[in-house]
């Protein structure tokens, strides 16, 4: 592995403790080019891994809380007409800077939420007539609550194929959480984290990444996948193109972390429990069941 990537790993797990698999899922996710959900109850870690990643990564970030009554232009920034100058000029919100953590995502409306999406994929937002770009890298780091708590409100498919991974936390284990009893409070050590890394750095890391080789077999067998779940009858609908691109992107950011040239069917199998879940939905008709269900029908394809 890469050493300072190494190093970013040591350091957002000594803020998230006991958490290792699922911090890395969060880094190849994040060198994989794609957006991040952690879902799971208040209070298990969500927004400190969030702001962990983005302090050890050096990148600047704005934190939006999402509540109901929250409007787009809070998130977009809107044209205020200035007296003096008898014009309007453009005050940018939050979105425009390289890592937003859109904390509790789910508890604003369906319009609020939607703000995000032209930015989630194309990197740019339409405010007032005129399109503007966003700083690059550009990342989403979302947290939301259960969906069955009160005051949340259901993310819509064409938001969650937007988050390349989804994962959850969980209570931590008994270690872990006597080392977090026993330890220096998070809020402090968040306030002293020092940057691993910095945007020309990760940028140049990302691309190294997206170079990891893959075979013509490793590709038969994403396929497979693919179409297993589009002939499926169990599932609503299967995954989309951009779902297979996003797929090929992380395996690759997987097997980066794990110090290959190249990609294996392992790399596949270690990123699809976070990339399927919150796309793949039950037929009309069937009841929805337990979360990896998805996951673990997938991973019954075969390894070519």
């Amino acid at each position: 592995m890469n050493p300072t990537l190494g190093q970013a790993l040591a350091q957002v797990n000594h803020i998230v403790l006991g958490k290792e698999n699922q911090v890395r899922l969060c880094l190849a996710c994040l060198l994989a080019r794609g957006h991040l959900l952690i879902e799971d109850a208040p209070g298990v870690g969500k927004t400190t891994l969030a702001h962990a990643l983005a302090r050890t990564l050096g990148l600047d970030f704005h934190r939006i809380q999402f509540t109901s009554d929250l409007l787009p232009a809070d998130i977009l920034g809107a044209a205020i007409y200035d007296r003096e100058s008898a014009k309007f000029s453009f005050h940018p919100g939050p979105i425009f800077a390289q890592v937003i953590l859109a904390d509790e995502i789910n508890r604003a409306s369906p319009k609020a939420q939607s703000a995000l999406l032209e930015a989630m994929e194309e990197g740019q937002v339409s405010i007032e007539g005129e399109t503007r770009p966003l700083p690059s890298p550009f990342f989403v780091i979302a947290t939301q609550n259960p969906s069955e708590q009160v005051g949340a409100f259901p993310l819509p498919e064409s938001q969650l194929d937007r988050f390349l991974m989804r994962i959850r936390l969980g209570y931590p284990e008994h270690a872990a959480e006597r080392a977090l009893l026993k330890g220096v409070d998070r809020r402090d050590l968040l306030a002293n984290l020092p940057a691993v890394l910095n945007p020309v750095d990760f940028a140049r890391l990302q691309q190294e990444a997206q170079a990891v080789h893959v075979s013509d077999a490793l590709l038969d067998y994403l396929q497979a996948l693919l179409a297993a779940s589009r002939g499926d009858s169990r599932f609503a609908t299967g995954l989309s193109p951009r779902a297979g691109l996003g797929f090929l992107r992380a395996a690759q950011a997987w097997a980066y972390l794990q110090g290959r040239a190249f990609v294996q069917p392992e790399d596949v199998r270690a990123v699809l429990p976070a990339l399927v879940p919150h796309r793949l939905f039950p037929a009309v008709g069937l009841t929805n069941p337990a979360d990896d269900w998805a996951a673990r029908i997938l991973l019954e394809e075969a390894i070519p």
